[in-house]
This record gives C-alpha cells, structure tokens and sequence, in this order.
C-alpha cells in the first residue's frame, strides 16, 4: 500500500529537474542567428578588410592603409555621386508617398467592400518579373516606342524628331523606381489608415469639425507611422539602386550603386568597391535606426 508521501518528489531531485538547461531559446535562435553570422557578419568582415587592404584581390605582399577611405571621405568624386543618388532617392520616396497617400486612404476609409480586392489588384502587375516591368519601359519610353509614336501619330512631334529625353536619363530613372515602389509604398499607409479607430473620427464629427479639420488633427497624425514606414520602404533600397540605372538611366541617370558594381566589376577596384559600399551600408543601418526609433515614438504617442 503506497501513501501520500511516496509520490513526492525529494529535495535532491526537484533540485536537479530546476538545474537542468532549458535549451529551447538556443534552439530556436541557433538556425537564424548561423545563417545571419554566415551570409551577412562573415562577408561583411571579408568586405572590410577589403577596404582597408588587409585583403587583396591580387597576389603579392600587402597592407594595412587608410588611403582608400581618406580618399573618399575628402572630397571624391565617389561621395559626390553618393549625394547625388541621395536626392534622386529622397525626390522619388517624396513623390511616391504624396501618390499612394490618396490611393491608400480611398482603400482603407472609402468604405467599399471590395477593398481587398483592389488592393489585389493594386499588386498583381508586380507579380511578374522585375526586369520584365523594366524593360517594358524602355519599350515605352523609347524614341519609337509608345510615347513617341502618340506624339507622332497626334502630329504633336515631328517623327524625325523624337523626345529622346524620355528614356537614358534621370527622369527616366525616377519614373521606373516610383512605378515600381509605388504598391510597397500604400501597403503601410493601407494598414496604418486600416486600424484607425472610427470612433475618433465619429467623435470629431458629432462635435462639428469638418472633413479636413478631422484629417489634419486625427487622420494624418495617426497614419504618420505608417507614412514613416512606406518612406522608408522606399528611400532605402533605391539609394543604391543598380539594375534599373543600368537599363533605363544611361550617363546621366548613373548612381551610386552603380559604381560600386563597376568598382567589383570592369575596373576590378575591390578595396575602393568596399569602402563605397560599406559607407552605404553605415548610411542605411543608420537611417533604419533612425526611422525605427521615431515609429516606436509614433507607437507609444498614438497608443
């Protein structure tokens, strides 16, 4: 006949169940955190010492220099690109969010039912191939193409004098990068709008403030977060926007991310190529703080 007191545990054994590890934290982290350390913390560190000469692409006694960072940091020709590239991005982010504002706002407080649906829609084009998106545009922007030919077939242009503006050039670039950010750009302005509490806006309302007092005062400083967010989902990537410079922009759409891949690839200037893009890499890390920091504030502020 058992008792009570043979079913409880001892001291000594509660004590050696409490001491054993609890490895299911290390478990789960341990694929994600090899994987972060393997593909972007070990290339980082081949890529700075790149840059600093402790690695070179060719054989030979080497090493250690500053030069190529005191290079760029004083006055190159490669930080001026960079600016460049900066205002181009910050014009493009500008715009996009002042378009998919309007465009989010009808999605999200029009009170349609088929706004998932739309919003499908909105999306669907991007499912396609990226390069195929871009050189469509090139087939639209081009001296024959479609843009040209309507001019031509209205008798606004001249066909032996085409606008050739249009594409190989900086617009050309703008153009293709807000068409192509412009879905990514309302899904967070969508989202933002999409949880805002009707009540406010009922409340503003029953107490006599018109449509627009009730977006200035309630609507945008609530979604604010949200326009945070798509500016940022914008701006970052294309400041070292590549593939479409090299399709649509020619000499004067050319950026920074396209040196840096001319740096790795024609002119085989690998510790100038890491220092461009580990400087990109410092201004972007650094902007996400930024932006991160003020949508936490924006949180807490509007909670």
């Amino acid at each position: 006949m058992t008792t009570e007191t043979d079913h409880v545990p001892s001291p000594a054994s509660r004590k050696h169940r409490r001491r054993r590890p609890d490895l299911t934290t290390p478990g789960l982290l341990g694929l994600p955190l090899g994987w972060l350390i393997v593909f972007f913390v070990i290339p980082i560190c081949f890529v700075g010492a790149y840059s600093v000469g402790a690695l070179s692409l060719f054989p030979g006694a080497h090493e250690m220099t500053f030069s190529a960072w005191n290079d760029f940091l004083h006055g190159s020709v490669y930080l001026s690109l960079f600016w460049r590239s900066v205002r181009m991005s910050f014009t493009v982010s500008v715009v996009v969010v002042l378009f998919a504002y309007p465009l989010a706002y009808f999605l999200a407080l029009s009170g349609t039912k088929r706004k998932y649906v739309l919003l499908l829609i909105l999306i669907a084009p991007f499912l396609t191939s990226y390069l195929l998106r871009v050189l469509a545009w090139k087939v639209i922007l081009g001296s024959n193409g479609v843009l040209n030919s309507l001019l031509f077939w209205t008798g606004l242009r001249d066909p032996d004098h085409p606008i050739s503006q249009l594409l190989y050039s900086k617009f050309a670039v703008m153009l293709v990068l807000g068409y192509v950010w412009l879905p990514f750009v309302a899904l967070p302005i969508f989202v933002s709008l999409e949880s805002l509490d009707r009540r406010l806006l009922e409340a503003a309302s029953d107490l006599g403030a018109s449509r627009w007092q009730s977006f200035r005062k309630i609507t945008l400083p609530l979604s604010l977060p949200g326009v945070a967010a798509a500016f940022m989902f914008v701006f970052i990537p294309t400041v070292g926007e590549f593939v479409t410079p090299s399709l649509v922009g020619g000499v004067s759409g050319y950026m920074y991310g396209n040196q840096i891949v001319d740096l790795f690839g024609a002119s085989l200037d690998w510790q100038t190529g890491s220092v461009l893009s580990l400087f990109l890499l410092f201004v972007v890390a650094t902007l996400t703080l930024v932006f991160s920091r003020f949508l936490q504030i924006g949180r807490v502020t509007t909670g």
